[in-house]
């Protein structure tokens, strides 16, 4: 199969390997290892927030992931600090730790960096803003074809 949609879907998975890569790239070039890529970008999606692992999830987009065991893994190697929600006993509430913070700084560089590598390029002058255009209608239209429950009937498939 060689259609344009086809592409786009095989591209889309290939560029977040990529990506996911680079993340590899930074932490092993900065001596970090009790980290992964995946738990580094779930690191950086919490931000400065105070969330659940529902939240979380909602949050990002970890394929093969599972954001628990993830979070799991953080807390035990001191990147997140884990608490009790206060306002529901039964959930548990992420947040960045000290150790957290400073890893979510050095992500911030790289982005910072590598965008500043895209001025003057192709991707420049508006192209990425019409890349993120092109890509949200086509996650409404993909969420339009799941008839919003998260299950699509077979005929809208």
């Amino acid at each position: 199969m060689s259609t344009s949609y086809y592409e786009a879907i095989q591209l889309i998975e290939r560029l977040h390997r990529y990506f996911l890569d680079l993340l590899k790239v930074e932490l092993d070039r900065r001596g970090i290892q009790d980290i992964n890529n995946v738990q580094s970008m779930i690191l950086h999606n919490i931000g400065m927030d105070d969330l659940t692992v529902g939240e979380l999830t909602l949050r990002g987009y970890y394929l093969g992931s599972n954001v628990s065991y993830n979070v799991k893994k953080m807390v035990e190697n001191d990147y997140l600090v884990q608490e009790r929600s206060l306002h529901d006993k039964r959930s548990m509430r992420v947040k960045l730790s000290e150790k957290g913070r400073e890893l979510h700084d050095i992500i911030s560089e790289m982005y910072a960096r590598h965008e500043a590598k895209l001025v003057g390029t192709e991707l420049g002058g508006g192209k990425l803003d019409d890349m993120i255009h092109t890509m949200k209608m086509l996650e409404n239209f993909w969420v339009s074809q799941t008839n919003f429950t998260g299950l699509a009937s077979l005929e809208d498939l």
